[in-house]
C-alpha cells in the first residue's frame, strides 16, 4: 500500500513560540477559510508547497522533535488522514505531545467532522480553535484573534497561569534572511514587517 502524503508549506525543528516547550513545527499548504488578514497568506492556495510522504516526515520529527509536535498551516483538518497517521506513526516510538491549530471550531468537528478528522482531533493535547478575525485581534498566549480558543484535550498540560503572548521567534538565516515564527502580537504584522524591510510596498488607509 503506498504512503500517505501530507502537502507541506514549511517545518521548524525547534519552535518556542507555538505551545508549551521546544516543538518541530508542521506547516501545512491549503486552507479552504481564507481568513482575512491570515498572517500566512502564501499558505493559503491549495497548490503549492511540496509533498512528503507521511513515513519521511515522521522519521524527521522522530529525529528532532525535543518536547512535541505543533500542527499549523494553512488547515491541518483539511489533510486529516495523513496527519493522523503521521501523529500515530510519531507516537508508536515517541510519546511526544501534539497541538494543532484549525479554523473550525471544536463543536464543528465534533458533530460535522469526518473520520479522519475526528481521529486527528481525538490524538490532540492541545487545540487552538476558530478562524482569525482581523478585528477582533487580540494579544493572547498562541492567538490571535479573541474568539480563538485554547482547548486542553488531555492532562498532559495544565493550562498557562497567565494568557499573555508568547512572542515571536526571529531567526537570521545562513543567507542573510530573516524568518519568523508565532502568533503576531500587533494587526498587520507581515505586511509591516516587510515593508519596512523594503520588500512590500507601504500599506493603504484603512476604510472607515
Amino acid at each position: 500500500m503506498a504512503d500517505s502524503v501530507v502537502r507541506l508549506a514549511e517545518t521548524h525543528p525547534r519552535c518556542t513560540v507555538l505551545g508549551p516547550g521546544t516543538r518541530f513545527a508542521v506547516w501545512v499548504q491549503g486552507c479552504p477559510l481564507n481568513c482575512r488578514g491570515c498572517t500566512s497568506p502564501t499558505w493559503i492556495p491549495q497548490a503549492g508547497g511540496v509533498e512528503i510522504s507521511v513515513g519521511e516526515l515522521a522519521d524527521r520529527i522522530i529525529d528532532q522533535a525535543i518536547d512535541g509536535l505543533t500542527l499549523s498551516g494553512g488547515e491541518p483538518f483539511a489533510q486529516a488522514g495523513a496527519l493522523a497517521e503521521l501523529v500515530r506513526r510519531v507516537r508508536a516510538t515517541r510519546d511526544l505531545s501534539v497541538m494543532s491549530y484549525t479554523g473550525y471550531v471544536v463543536e464543528h468537528l465534533r458533530r460535522h467532522g469526518d473520520a479522519a478528522q475526528h481521529r486527528l482531533l481525538e490524538s490532540l493535547d492541545i487545540l487552538v480553535d476558530g478562524p482569525y478575525l482581523d478585528d477582533r485581534h487580540a494579544v493572547l498566549r498562541w492567538r490571535g484573534s479573541a474568539n480563538q480558543r485554547l482547548h486542553y484535550l488531555t492532562d498532559r498540560h495544565q493550562p498557562e497561569p497567565d494568557d499573555d503572548s508568547a512572542g515571536l521567534q526571529v531567526e537570521l538565516g545562513a543567507d542573510g534572511g530573516i524568518r519568523w515564527l508565532g502568533v503576531p502580537p500587533v494587526r498587520q504584522f507581515r505586511v509591516e514587517f516587510e515593508r519596512r524591510l523594503g520588500l512590500a510596498p507601504a500599506l493603504p488607509p484603512e476604510q472607515p
